[in-house]
């Protein structure tokens, strides 16, 4: 099919602002690993465990608002305006009760957890102590998830750029304060960078809120009667819609977290690494994963108005740009790897040992990008749970493929790298094949 610029303008009308503020908030997140790794090395492993249980469980109550978002959207489409008030106040609603159930998890039971995923001896104190003092931050997940939505579905997504700029500036700020000590503080480690991260969080929350309430853009967020009386109906049948993408995701975070057991038993520093190689991966990532928010919310406007053109014209835009940023990617990681490590460590044999795994990361991309864009039209046609199957099979394929390039071939860490790429490249043509019979059934 012919390209319309059209196309380009409406994926960048939404992605943009999630791009830069994804962005923003990626580069807080490798800049706070940098200072956990710059002061003890050790952090980096600490941190590596801590995050992947912790966002596997997150991840679920961003995912489980997805089906809000294809249901909004096609009303939206099909200029529904009574049931898109009456879908987005039940979510705004209902989207808060498992934050507060997981706060209270990882509060008081998340040693378990460590100790359950062979943490050492060393590394499991410093994990404990990291997500007591973030917990506070999940209780605000409810309301992050589903004013993202409501930005989304009305294609205004602008104030998530200066909320991105509060909560990482803040962040990069009082990591520095707090966990090298400036400023007459106390220097506090892996405790200071969790405070910091809680204290940047409910200040951009602060914001959101504010914006949330006052701007007149925002045509898909409800009344505040309709806010009052919002049943739990309406999200309960988003929630069988978008439960396929939550286990979806839960599926592949689970997976994920496998993968830390795996290197956790090659040796104690294994995980860091992985976890400083995905945190550069993820700049990357978030700026795919924002075009592939936009395709989810255009594709199903596309449904909702049975528009065939625009429902491929969003797909192969999205796909053309997600390309092109990995290119990018792969460009800056043969050009300058020993400076993109060295931001993580001083340790000189470290810094010469991980090329290996920026090129392997960078080849990833392109099979993840396929997933992510394609993915998200999946979803956008009202299919879910095509991709939940999938990543159950994607799940067996990582796992089994990583313990035999690691315990079989003594492959080590770029064993791991193999068995995601593999998995990666196996599901994105799977996708493909199911997106091209989306299209000729549409």
């Amino acid at each position: 099919m012919k390209l319309n610029k059209t196309y380009f303008n409406s994926i960048f009308k939404i992605a943009l602002p999630l791009i830069l503020a994804n962005v923003i908030s990626q580069i807080q997140m490798i800049i706070d690993k940098a200072f956990l790794g710059q002061m003890n090395d050790i952090y980096l492993s600490a941190i590596g465990n801590v995050s992947s249980p912790v966002w596997t469980s997150l991840s679920f109550c961003f995912s489980i608002v997805i089906g809000s978002s294809i249901i909004i959207s096609q009303k939206v489409g099909a200029k529904e305006t009574d049931q898109v008030e009456k879908y987005s106040a039940s979510m705004l609603i209902w989207t808060n009760v498992i934050p507060t159930l997981l706060f209270i998890f990882w509060f008081f039971f998340n040693r378990y957890v460590f100790q359950a995923m062979d943490v050492s001896e060393n590394v499991l104190p410093l994990c404990v102590e990291y997500t007591k003092w973030y917990s506070p931050a999940i209780l605000l997940v409810g309301l992050q998830s589903s004013s993202m939505v409501i930005m989304q579905t009305s294609n205004y997504t602008k104030p998530m750029i200066l909320y991105g700029l509060i909560r990482a500036g803040l962040n990069i700020f009082l990591d520095w304060v707090m966990i090298f000590g400036r400023l007459g503080c106390p220097a506090m480690g892996m405790k200071g960078a969790a405070i910091a991260t809680v204290i940047a969080e409910y200040a951009g929350m602060v914001y959101a809120t504010f914006i949330f309430f006052t701007s007149k853009e925002l045509f898909t967020r409800p009344s505040f009667a309709a806010v009052r009386k919002a049943s739990l109906l309406p999200f309960f049948k988003s929630v069988k819609l978008g439960i396929n993408t939550a286990l979806e995701d839960f599926a592949w975070n689970g997976s994920n977290l496998i993968l830390i057991v795996i290197l956790n038993s090659i040796n104690e520093m294994a995980a860091g690494i992985y976890s400083m190689i995905f945190g550069v991966e993820l700049l990357v990532v978030v700026v795919i994963g924002s075009f592939g928010n936009a395709t989810l919310t255009l594709c199903g406007e596309a449904k909702g108005e049975l528009n065939r053109d625009k429902y491929r014209g969003t797909v192969l835009s999205a796909g053309i740009l997600s390309v092109a940023v990995s290119l990018i990617m792969l460009f800056l990681c043969l050009a300058i790897p020993g400076k993109i490590i060295g931001l993580f460590s001083k340790d000189a044999e470290l810094i010469a040992g991980c090329g290996i795994y920026l090129i392997l990361m960078c080849i990833n991309l392109y099979g993840k990008s396929g997933n992510i864009i394609i993915g998200s039209a999946i979803r956008g046609s009202g299919n879910t749970i095509w991709m939940f199957f999938t990543q159950i099979a994607g799940s067996v394929i990582v796992i089994s493929s990583a313990l035999f390039f690691v315990r079989v071939l003594n492959m080590g860490i770029a064993g791991v790298f193999a068995a995601i790429i593999t998995d990666e490249l196996i599901r994105a043509m799977i996708n493909y094949f199911k997106y091209r019979c989306i299209v000729k059934r549409f």
